[in-house]
């Protein structure tokens, strides 16, 4: 497998916007890239899942919910390059859009801890790049997505 860190091609992932309400959750990134941020729930693809099928086992393994998945609302990149110009890290995000049932979510494997937050209140914390406007945007629209 390719390594995260100055990857020797891009690297196939999911983040989860999980809705609760009025609130988004939000986990804090144990690891880097981007360790200690606060970003969507979510990690990379492994070979013969689905991208649904990811975003149910990551969104359990780093808060012990299941959501029920509404599908993918955006693909994106998500390019770091360190000082020298090198491709640090590089990931194709799918964004897929979860509603999450009752029950307590507690951080676990990636996240170092989590929270749910409104879209405004997302502003304020030190996220991963553009994790507020991608709340912000694309929540209006939910769950009208593609399975």
């Amino acid at each position: 497998m390719s390594s995260r860190l100055y990857p020797e091609r891009p690297i196939l992932s999911v983040s989860i916007l999980c809705r609760r309400g009025d609130s988004v959750l939000l986990v804090q990134r144990s690891k880097e890239p981007y360790q200690g941020h606060w970003s969507l729930p979510g990690g990379a693809v492994e070979v013969g899942e689905t991208l649904l099928e990811a975003a149910a086992r990551e969104l359990l393994e780093e808060t012990g919910l299941v959501a029920e998945l509404h599908g993918v609302a955006e693909i994106f990149d998500s390019i770091q390059r360190d000082d020298d110009g090198r491709v640090r890290s590089h990931f194709v995000l799918a964004v897929v859009m979860a509603d999450a049932p009752d029950g307590e979510a507690v951080a676990a494997d990636d996240a170092a801890d989590l929270c749910w937050v409104t879209p405004d209140a997302a502003l304020d914390l030190l996220t991963t790049p553009g994790t507020p406007e991608r709340i912000t945007r694309l929540l209006p629209g939910f769950p009208a997505f593609l399975p």
